[in-house]
């Protein structure tokens, strides 16, 4: 009998190589090659034409039912969603362990359940007595559940195959799933790919909503290959130091919604909470402003979220190293945006360390912070604080230049709803039916004459 060939797969882009090697030749990514089942042999004498069983089609213009979407329970749940689960989806949950996304689909069964609908749960890395005493921990341990713990994708499927499919199928996680039709051990890229295939295949020929969590790795990527991400229907991460309270479920991928919609919850010793109003969670509430301290109104999706950005700088010795410390920002856009404010505004930063924060936790991508930033480090370096009760948005160009964003009538709103009474941006924002005072901040040069002049 012919030993059969090894063969190594990508986990990032599913290359397929003869031969183990340190980077991949396609992407570029070092230590992502990993050993995969041999590759099916196949003679080109087979007709794929003949012996399949002839496609049903669907006209697209055909009047017919659509799906409805069912609710969570939570809100903020349905509000990264689009609106809630589409019966037969396929949803992918990833974050960091211990975040709570086992606590947050548990929950979620058990409103769901207790709405007179199946809900199965199949948990591959706890004992089923384990979660049993978690939900009694979380409150729900009354919901009517039908929980299991089990690894082998055809014991589940079998067993599911013998009723009516539930309304949610939840697999915690898919990194511990295995099929015996498949070489390697749970976790391996095969063996992700072939039981995540067969799960969705089965949620979408019965109408079964199925939730699959997946593990990170250290970089916060999903575990396993990429292209488990492009099979599903909807990518969601749950994000948050566990440090902090707050927890932030954001849509990364929604074939049925927006992208980038976020759901705010808040760690409790009861599981977790729904925050309606997530603002309040990242500013301080201090009364008197204090020097290097600026709001934006972020925009997460069609939400707007007011955030604290916190700028500190320290004058050093001669001779010495200055530092650059960021944390929730890119750092390369803070190197940019001080060799603007050094080269359009005659500010000298070369000589002091430059410290910058944004409160809370929070993470910040959007570019039009580009303001808020710069009012901040100006603030600090003059250590004046901005005007009490101000917002500050706009995109910095390298010509020291304030771009408009977008929405610009959103983030202003919701600096007006929570008292605050100016905001400060670009020329051409289209301000709307706000009723805070705007002002127009036409360049750098005039934020730093606002800041450390007459306000």
């Amino acid at each position: 009998m012919a030993k059969s060939k090894k063969r190594y797969v990508c986990a990032n882009c599913g290359t397929v190589t003869p031969r183990w090697q340190g980077q991949c030749g396609d992407c570029g990514e070092w230590n992502t090659l990993t050993e995969g089942a041999p590759a099916t042999v196949f003679s080109q004498k087979h007709d794929l034409s003949r012996g399949g069983r002839a496609l049903e089609f669907v006209p697209l213009n055909r009047p017919a039912e659509l799906p409805v979407r069912k609710s969570t329970g939570l809100a903020e749940f349905d509000r990264a969603l689009g609106g809630g689960i589409v019966p037969g989806s396929a949803i992918l949950m990833s974050g960091d362990p211990g975040i709570g996304k086992s606590t947050l689909l548990l929950q979620t069964a058990a409103t769901i359940a207790r709405g007179g609908n199946d809900v199965v749960y199949i948990s591959g890395e706890e004992a089923a007595g384990q979660v049993r005493l978690r939900a009694k921990r979380l409150g729900v341990a009354d919901a009517p559940i039908r929980l299991a713990s089990d690894t082998s994708v055809r014991d589940i499927l079998t067993t599911l195959g013998q009723g009516e499919p539930p309304a949610l199928l939840v697999i915690d996680s898919i990194q511990t799933m295995h099929s015996d039709t498949i070489e390697g051990a749970p976790g391996t890229v095969s063996q992700v790919r072939g039981c995540a295939l067969e799960l969705i295949r089965y949620a979408k020929a019965s109408g079964c909503a199925l939730v699959l969590v997946g593990h990170v790795t250290k970089d916060g990527n999903i575990a396993g290959p990429r292209v488990l991400e492009h099979m599903v229907d909807v990518v969601m991460s749950f994000e948050g130091e566990r440090s902090h309270q707050y927890r932030i479920l954001r849509a990364l991928k929604n074939r049925f919604g927006a992208v980038d919609e976020i759901g705010v919850f808040a760690m409790a010793g009861e599981g977790l909470e729904e925050v309606s109003n997530p603002s309040m969670l990242f500013l301080s509430g201090r009364d008197q402003p204090l020097a290097g301290s600026a709001v934006f109104p972020a925009l997460e999706g069609t939400r707007p979220v007011l955030v604290e950005i916190q700028a500190l700088i320290v004058r050093l010795q001669s001779g010495a190293t200055p530092r650059r410390a960021v944390v929730g920002w890119d750092n390369g856009r803070l190197a940019m945006l001080l060799a603007v404010l050094e080269s359009r505004c005659g500010l000298n930063f070369s000589s002091a360390e430059v410290y910058l924060n944004i409160a809370g936790g929070y993470r910040l991508s959007d570019p039009a912070a580009d303001l808020a930033v710069a009012a901040a480090l100006v603030s600090a370096l003059a250590d004046k604080p901005l005007p009490d009760k101000s917002a500050w948005f706009g995109e910095v160009s390298l010509a020291g230049e304030i771009r408009p964003v977008a929405h610009a009538d959103l983030r202003l709103r919701e600096a007006a709803k929570l008292g605050f009474a100016r905001g400060y941006g670009p020329s051409d924002a289209k301000t709307g039916s706000s009723s805070l005072e705007y002002r127009k901040v036409n360049g750098l040069a005039k934020l730093v004459d606002q800041v450390m002049g007459s306000q």
